[in-house]
């Protein structure tokens, strides 16, 4: 049988790209060298929880398309992210707003935060040229040597004068008493977890597991007559212009007999002292009541070719090895490349199913 189209990576962009595929009568293979579907949202049952093993997945959008192409395979719960940070002995509410202000300087009207904000911010009469500069212009010096600078070092494993302007801009900024993290009008957890929603976006779509594309590809590549590929975009190219770099973790799963460790989903961890850089607690996600409890440390850790990459760095240096991949697979007209990894952008999950619709109408 030759397939319409055989899709490397169960995730996101693969998942919604065959589902949109198979709606129009076309035939796919999927395939993904784990042994699971859902890419990093996958989720497994742990203690009757819905664990989140590759650390924390909260949907949200502002897109109604999206959002109602997302519950056609799900039921959403109403979660709302309201993270804390552990800092120096204190706890302060993310994102930053009134609540905050208040547990750092103890102001309790918008006009006594914003002239402190106003105060230490830093004055720049150009663009900020890279994280530190941004943060600095964005938040004052209080808030980012507080909770921001050493979070970034630790995350990034860079120092925040050799990171990108734009990635603090993900930080929202606020002057109300509002601790939802995401300001989007749409959000919240599956009911029955992201597994389950991958395999009804997988519903009579074959999926090969345990598959190596690269190892197998001269003859996987006969079975179709296009190629969509989410991996890394250079070791499709086998690093011919060099390798990227990428943000990856370790990630160390705790089952503990407390109904209740954190009380909240999300605690993060700033100081250089403590390897995690937050603490997950998933029953939070959909608020089951268990007897027990499961956690997961978040670890940064050393980027490395048999590592899961998460996040790119689009640094300078990166972006201009990035561009030489992109002009080859430009002008490569029997694979088509989609998703985190294939694209080298940070993309929210939505954002990912919007990128596979958009490239699913242009090839179609």
């Amino acid at each position: 049988m030759t397939y319409d189209y055989l899709i490397v990576g169960a995730g996101f962009f693969g998942a919604t790209f065959a589902r949109l595929a198979t709606d129009d009568g076309k035939t796919c293979l999927v395939i993904d060298s784990r042994n699971h579907i859902a890419g990093n949202a996958y989720s497994e049952k742990i203690e009757g929880i819905d664990v989140h093993m590759y650390g924390p997945h909260i949907f949200h959008t502002n897109n109604d398309d999206i959002w109602k192409f997302a519950n056609r395979f799900t039921q959403f719960n109403n979660f709302v992210l309201s993270p804390k940070v552990s800092s120096g002995g204190k706890l302060y509410s993310l994102p930053f707003n009134m609540n905050t202000y208040y547990e750092l300087w103890g102001c309790t009207t918008p006009a006594e935060a914003q002239s402190i904000l106003k105060s230490q911010t830093l004055k720049l009469d150009r663009l900020a040229v890279n994280l530190e500069e941004q943060a600095l212009s964005l938040i004052g010096c209080d808030l980012y040597e507080l909770i921001v600078k050493n979070y970034t070092k630790k995350q990034w494993q860079k120092d925040p004068k050799d990171l990108p302007a734009f990635i603090i801009k993900r930080l929202p900024l606020r002057l109300t008493y509002d601790n939802n993290y995401f300001d989007d009008k749409y959000q919240g957890i599956p009911t029955d977890g992201y597994t389950k929603m991958f395999e009804n976006i997988l519903a009579g779509i074959e999926v090969r597991l345990n598959t190596n594309y690269f190892k197998n590809k001269s003859d996987l590549d006969k079975l179709a007559k296009t190629v969509v590929f989410t991996g890394k975009i250079d070791e499709y190219y086998d690093y011919v212009d060099g390798e990227l770099e990428y943000r990856s973790l370790d990630f160390q799963h705790e089952i503990l007999q407390t109904d209740n460790y954190q009380g909240s989903a999300i605690f993060n961890y700033p100081s250089l002292e403590v390897p995690w850089t937050r603490i997950i607690e998933h029953k939070h996600f959909t608020k089951i009541k268990t007897d027990t409890t499961v956690i997961t440390k978040e670890i940064p850790t050393t980027w490395g070719r048999e590592k899961v990459p998460y996040y790119p760095i689009n640094d300078v240096k990166n972006t201009e090895i990035y561009n030489k991949y992109r002009d080859r697979a430009n002008s490569q007209k029997d694979v088509i490349f989609g998703g985190r990894l294939s694209e080298y952008r940070y993309y929210d999950m939505h954002q990912v199913i919007a990128s596979a619709i958009q490239t699913y109408k242009k090839h179609k």
